[in-house]
């Protein structure tokens, strides 16, 4: 039996979109280098894709939180801080997605009582419908829908991260009980090189 699931976004259009934020930060941050900032594990697929189409000496440093959820009224705890300061630097924290946007709001608040000297966020996937506080997301790979999503980072109890697309599941909960009801997923040939 297969998952219930669809490709959201494919390798290609991934891609092409890396690329154009690629660009996008490049022009912004003309003579200067950024410090990207990443929040492990989810980013990191993004994050490295993203890197290469940065024409800039950019740096790179990761933060890992543990989020408690709505449920504990959106607490959250740094498990792994930055390794080096980032007061009057330029910072763009890269996500792969924005849900309600506590997390993220928290997350901002944190660096900004560090004094960057700017501070920005770029996100492979917004899904602005869920927004609980307001956000000012300056680069945005796609717009998601409401929907369960796995893949290209992303996960279901740690496992599909390796997928090169992005797939909308129906019923995540299932691949919980038989992970391998993504296996034709995973066997997908890789695209042609654009």
């Amino acid at each position: 039996m297969a998952a219930d699931a669809t490709i959201l976004y494919s390798e290609d259009e991934i891609r092409r979109r890396v690329r154009d934020l690629g660009a996008a930060i490049t022009d912004a941050y003309a003579g200067r280098s950024p410090v990207l900032v990443s929040v492990l594990k989810g980013g990191i697929v993004f994050l490295a894709d993203l890197i290469r189409e940065i024409r800039l000496p950019l740096r790179v440093d990761f933060m890992s939180i543990s989020s408690y959820g709505e449920d504990a009224g959106g607490v959250v705890r740094i498990l792994k801080d930055l390794d080096a300061d980032v007061g009057g630097e330029d910072v763009l924290v890269v996500e792969d997605i924005i849900d309600t946007g506590l997390t993220l709001s928290y997350l901002l608040g944190t660096l900004r009582a560090r004094r960057p000297a700017s501070l920005e966020v770029c996100t492979l996937l917004d899904k602005s419908a869920r927004r609980i506080p307001p956000l000012d997301v300056r680069y945005r790979g796609f717009d998601c829908p409401d929907v369960f999503v796995v893949g290209y980072g992303l996960d279901v109890d740690e496992r599909f991260r390796n997928l090169p697309f992005i797939l909308a599941l129906d019923r995540p909960a299932q691949l919980l009980e038989d992970p391998g009801l993504l296996d034709g997923f995973l066997q997908v040939p890789p695209g042609p090189v654009a």
